[in-house]
């Protein structure tokens, strides 16, 4: 990823841009504009976003089955509140983020924080959770994806949710998309567990006020013992 002590000296300090300067500072916007219309089209295809009240059923306590006394737990988690990822030492704080008025998936409003997107599921339940993140800061802040890069196959990340739990998924695969491309497979419905981490790296593109490319990051949910995937 394109950090701020990797950039030319020459493009840094008080000769970098005012605008340069606002667009990395925004980096994620543009990660989240570029794939903005296929976030809308999958989770809203009525033109109006779902409430958050409509994953509701999912809070249901298991209830008692006619020919068993007690059912089998299934997997149900709450909103979630930190992302831990040792591998790279970050604990952040997770914001709820919905969409802006372009359509497009918003970013988180500080550099420290990941943002959720609302209205898909939650991670740990069934679909595509996604998480954007900040990197790249040109003043020399961290951010919290900053390292996201430094990841591999089998890594283990965590959600903590609002009710305690910690929730434990593997990365699967990582994926770099062109900042224009489509991505639709970060957003796509599935009865699997996912959780896809986005964030911005490549080259600045000075022209276009943004980083050429897109890093994914696809993870998939550990099923904790004891516990049904149905």
């Amino acid at each position: 990823m394109t950090r701020h002590d990797e950039v030319p000296k020459t493009e840094q300090g008080a000769r970098l841009s005012a605008s340069r300067r606002a667009a990395v500072l925004v980096c994620v916007v543009g990660a989240a504009a570029a794939i903005g219309v296929g976030v809308y089209l999958l989770t809203a295809p009525d033109g109006v976003p779902p409430s958050p009240a409509a994953s509701a059923a999912e809070l249901t306590d298991p209830v008692e089955s006619p020919t068993t006394q007690v059912a089998v737990p299934k997997i149900t988690y709450g909103l979630p509140v930190r992302l831990v990822i040792p591998k790279i030492g970050l604990d952040a704080a997770v914001e709820k983020v919905g969409l802006t008025s372009r359509r497009d998936m918003a970013s988180p409003s500080r550099p420290e924080t990941v943002g959720w997107y609302k209205y898909g599921p939650r991670p740990g339940n069934k679909g595509s959770a996604v998480i954007d993140g900040h990197s790249g800061y040109a003043d020399g802040r961290e951010a919290a994806f900053d390292d996201l890069p430094k990841l591999k196959v089998g890594d283990k990340l965590y959600v903590k949710d609002a009710r305690g739990k910690r929730i434990t998924f593997i990365v699967r695969k990582m994926k770099l998309y062109a900042r224009n491309a489509s991505a639709k497979g970060v957003f796509a419905s599935t009865k699997a567990r996912r959780l896809n981490l986005i964030t911005c790296t490549g080259s600045f593109d000075e022209a276009a006020g943004t980083h050429s490319k897109r890093l994914v990051v696809f993870a998939e949910h550990q099923v904790p013992k004891g516990l049904t995937d149905e």
